[in-house]
C-alpha cells in the first residue's frame, strides 16, 4: 500500500486537523528522523498554508483543534500543540493548550521548531539584507559557495527553493542545490 494511501486510510479521507475532505496531501512534520507515517499527517492545503506562513492564520479555522488535539496519532498532536502555541494570545487556544498532555519526547518534538517560545527567545533567521526568512521560503545565492566535503560549488545566482531553518543557529538554513541537500550560511543568501 502506498504511503499516501496509508495516510488517507488512517485519516478517514479527511484533513487530520480540520476534517476538510478536499485538496488533501501528505505533510511531513519537521524535524524528521526517519520520515514515514509516524512523522506525517494528512492535511488540507488551507491548513498547510497557514502552518507554513506564520501571521496568516484564520483564527476561526483553527477552532477545529478542539477535536484534533485529542488524536491518537502523535504527529497530529504535535501540529495541534504548535498551532495552539502560536495562537495562544487569542484566549481560547491557551485554554486548549492547558488541557493538552504530551509525553516528554513528544513535547520535545513539538518544541523543536521554536513554536511556543516567547518572541524574545525565538531564533530569527535573516538574509544578507536583514529580511526575515521563514520555513519554505525561496532564496538566491549572492556568491559562489564551495560545499564542504565535496567538490561541488554552488554558483552565485542559484535559486534555492523551500528552505528549512536550523532551529538552533540563526546563521544556518538548509536547501537543495543541484539535487543535493546542503547547509547554507544566511549571510550568503537573499530572499526572493
Amino acid at each position: 500500500m502506498s504511503f499516501e494511501r496509508e495516510l488517507n486510510k488512517r485519516s478517514g479521507s479527511q484533513c487530520e486537523l480540520c476534517a476538510a475532505t478536499e485538496n488533501l496531501k501528505e505533510y511531513q512534520v519537521l524535524p524528521t528522523q526517519k520520515g514515514g507515517l509516524d512523522e506525517s499527517i494528512y492535511a488540507c492545503v488551507t491548513c498547510i498554508d497557514q502552518i507554513e506562513n506564520p501571521g496568516h492564520e484564520d483564527l476561526n479555522h483553527w477552532r477545529s483543534l478542539n477535536d484534533s488535539m485529542w488524536s491518537e496519532h502523535i504527529p497530529v498532536q504535535v501540529v495541534a500543540w504548535r498551532m495552539l502555541s502560536r495562537l495562544r494570545k487569542n484566549g481560547w487556544p491557551q485554554e486548549l493548550l492547558e488541557q493538552m498532555y504530551l509525553d516528554d519526547e513528544t513535547l520535545a518534538w513539538a518544541q523543536a521548531t521554536g513554536e511556543g517560545e516567547d518572541d524574545e527567545n525565538k531564533i530569527i533567521h535573516r538574509d544578507v539584507n536583514g529580511v526575515i526568512l521563514n520555513h519554505g521560503d525561496s532564496v538566491v545565492l549572492i556568491k559562489d559557495l564551495k560545499v564542504k566535503g565535496s567538490s561541488m560549488v554552488a554558483k552565485q545566482g542559484t535559486a534555492v527553493r523551500n528552505i528549512r531553518l536550523d532551529h538552533e543557529n540563526d546563521q544556518y538554513i538548509e536547501g537543495k542545490v543541484d539535487g543535493q541537500q546542503i547547509v547554507i550560511i544566511t549571510q550568503y543568501v537573499k530572499k526572493i
